[in-house]
């Protein structure tokens, strides 16, 4: 099954809030029990490797629905307020357009919204990484005090109480409604959201077979295999075009610019921590990863964010701090701000205005692409 098959995230037929005899009817059919075999989406596949289920959790398509479910519930915290997608929304990217999250009672933290797709592709979650796996991240916003302001008892006791929630979660696990078993479904709901193919994911393998082949591509007609696998090649690429301000762009980001020392592989993260700078003026810096390690290399690092649709999410960095991609290329030209901890990785690029400017139209045009279509609205009814 590949990700991003709308059928993975379209509800459970029906209209309005979903009934118990909806959901019965839905669970009565073994296929949305049946274990998927999931492959990504093209472009992604490039990174099956590092792809990340754990084999108590399995996905199965009840699952996911499930998760989607609560994802969407704001009566998973304490005020009916807030639910995961208050902070990682599908229309801004997965995640917010606010310098902070906005929790209960409009407080806010210190740290920018992370994005919530491809994380099928990542152990480590959060900024600082304090989260194991996308089902211990899944629970820790809901007793947050600041994000949902809930505890784990009573988000238990309150899905207990909604008839459906409690069908699907005695169908699904064996051990029934459990807070480990919320944070199951919605991880397993997240691994299914991922980003589709790029315009760069069919530039890249032309611009690969034309060096490949620099000297003999006008003897192509030779070969009728490569001469038809040139033809698809370029078909493609026509079909999914990047300007030539892009096309720089994304030479630069694998040369000049060193984007790519960490944002590696095909989902451009190298799912590591960084000292950038970014915050180390302040008189009490956020100190990030070292916090969780107490390890003197990890003071001011955070983890690298993947630069798939990055121009959905603004703001940038773990704090919210630079509006604008421009403000990002920037940052990174002038090698960040220097401090003890700075990543040997962080060089001053000495960049040309119009090499910016390529940098970020890559960015936009070259790595944004869509999102699966998830039903958002179709929820359990109370009773």
């Amino acid at each position: 099954m590949s990700l991003g098959d709308p059928s993975l995230t379209a509800g459970i037929p029906g209209e309005g809030p979903l009934t118990v005899e909806q959901a019965r009817k839905w669970l009565a059919e073994p296929k949305n029990h049946a274990i998927l075999d999931v492959k990504l989406p093209h472009g992604l596949h490039a990174a099956a490797g590092n792809v990340f289920i754990p084999e108590d959790n399995p996905m199965t398509r009840a699952k996911i629905e499930l998760g989607r479910q609560l994802y969407f519930d704001t009566r998973l915290s304490s005020d009916n307020s807030i639910s995961c997608a208050s902070c990682h929304v599908p229309e801004e990217g997965w995640g917010a357009n606010t310098q902070f999250g906005i929790g209960v009672d409009g407080q806010t933290g210190n740290r920018n919204s992370p994005v919530s797709f491809n994380r099928i592709l990542s152990r480590h979650q959060f900024h600082d990484g304090r989260a194991g796996t996308l089902e211990e991240q899944a629970v820790g916003p809901i007793e947050n005090p600041i994000e949902m302001g809930n505890t784990h008892d009573v988000c238990v006791q309150t899905l207990g109480s909604i008839p459906v929630y409690k069908l699907q979660f005695d169908h699904i696990f064996d051990d029934g409604l459990t807070i480990e078993n919320v944070g199951r479904a919605i991880a397993t709901f997240e691994r299914s959201v991922v980003t589709g193919p790029a315009p760069y994911d069919y530039y890249a393998p032309l611009a690969t077979f034309e060096k490949a082949f620099a000297d003999d591509l006008e003897y192509l007609d030779e070969e009728p295999e490569l001469a038809e696998q040139y033809k698809r090649l370029k078909e493609e690429a026509a079909k999914n075009p990047m300007s030539e301000s892009a096309i720089r762009g994304m030479e630069l980001t694998f040369g000049k610019a060193n984007c790519t020392v960490c944002h590696a592989g095909a989902n451009f993260t190298d799912e590591q921590f960084h000292n950038l700078g970014v915050g180390m003026d302040s008189d009490e810096p956020d100190l990030g990863r070292y916090e969780i390690t107490k390890e003197e290399k990890d003071r001011g690092a955070f983890k690298t964010p993947t630069m798939r649709n990055v121009a959905d999410s603004a703001p940038y960095m773990h704090d919210g701090s630079q509006k604008t991609l421009e403000e990002v290329v920037e940052w990174y030209d002038k090698g960040g701000h220097p401090n003890p901890w700075l990543s040997d990785k962080m060089k001053v690029l000495n960049l040309t205005d119009g090499e910016k400017a390529d940098l970020v139209a890559f960015m936009v045009e070259g790595l944004t692409s869509d999102f699966p279509v998830i039903e958002t609205g179709r929820l359990p009814a109370d009773q």
